[in-house]
């Protein structure tokens, strides 16, 4: 198996391990359901072990299969990361990469990780501009960028969107809110809550939960503060004002520290969104400098957040 095999391989059998099924793993590759299924039987074969407990309802990692997601998502960021490096020793990449992002993400995510880069790679330079939308998909800027990171679905065809990171969204409330109002036990509930809420466009998946397979959609009664943008939103749920639904890319520092507590997630955090984070260039528009910063972007923010890793680990000792 080369280099390439592998990394399909043990990508394919962490989303599995990520979305709980081989239906929602078979989404993000070309394969189907049944496909996933025997790439999953023949990496057991390999290694020796049962990987997962299969029932008709979902995919369960077993103790082994948790043991060697640890590794197999070094060994995954271990070879991105050695194939970049290839492509740089090879082209010894020199020059300016422009890159738009949104500033939210930007500043908690992407600036330390381009920090990072640049250390690996001193000649070259990164020229980030933070904006305040995160979902922006006209295209407008790419003209005179690189590369722009954005969420959601991909509408625009002259754009070649390469996938960074998966979103998943949260419900969740300050523990003072929840100690006044009480702990909602599904998300039909927060029809009897107050809530934070988006001011106009909504991104597409916001308060809706599945539900028997469905996306289902809930909403709290009282909208207490309403914004058109996202880290306004925290603030109001930090202060006690109601519950949020927010990504976990914005809302994992305060679940970590306990400022505000996760709600629906008894079983892990919610499946990830059909459209993720990705980053978008013009057709035939990427520089070799360009893809050496893809390749490394992927290997820290894929295929799992590091976001989300901490946030399965919190709740899993819960």
């Amino acid at each position: 198996m080369n280099p390439n095999q592998l990394t399909e391989q043990l990508g394919l059998f962490l989303d599995v391990l990520e979305s709980g099924s081989f239906s929602a793993a078979s989404r993000r590759h070309p394969l189907t359901p049944s496909a996933v299924a025997r790439r999953i039987d023949s990496l057991e074969s390999a290694v020796g072990s049962q990987l997962f407990i299969r029932s008709t309802h979902a995919v369960r990692a077993t103790p082994a299969g948790l043991a060697f997601a640890e590794r197999a998502r070094r060994i995954v960021a271990e070879l991105q990361l050695a194939r970049a490096e290839a492509v740089s020793l090879s082209s010894a990449p020199e020059g300016l990469i422009r890159v738009d992002a949104p500033a939210a993400f930007g500043r908690r995510h992407l600036a330390p990780v381009i920090a990072d880069f640049l250390v690996l790679y001193p000649g070259l330079d990164v020229q980030l501009h933070l904006i305040d939308s995160f979902v922006d998909m006209d295209g407008s800027n790419l003209g005179k960028v690189d590369l722009v990171l954005r969420a959601g679905q991909m509408a625009d065809t002259r754009l070649v969107a390469t996938p960074l990171a998966s979103m998943v969204r949260i419900a969740c409330a300050s523990p003072d809110y929840l100690k006044r109002r009480g702990v909602p036990s599904e998300p039909a509930q927060l029809s009897e809550h107050d809530g934070l809420d988006w001011d106009g466009l909504a991104p597409p998946f916001a308060w809706r939960f599945e539900q028997d397979g469905q996306m289902q959609l809930h909403r709290p009664a009282r909208v207490r503060m309403s914004a058109n943008n996202a880290e306004a939103l925290v603030c109001g749920a930090l202060a006690g004002l109601g519950i949020a639904h927010l990504p976990t890319w914005l809302a994992s520092e305060y679940l970590l520290r306990g400022e505000l507590l996760p709600l629906f997630c008894e079983n892990g955090l919610p499946q990830p969104e059909s459209a993720g984070i990705y980053a978008l260039r013009l057709q035939q528009q990427a520089s070799s400098r360009s893809r050496l910063l893809l390749e490394y972007l992927k290997t820290r923010f894929s295929p799992v957040p590091p976001w989300d890793l901490a946030l399965q680990r919190e709740l899993g000792r819960h």
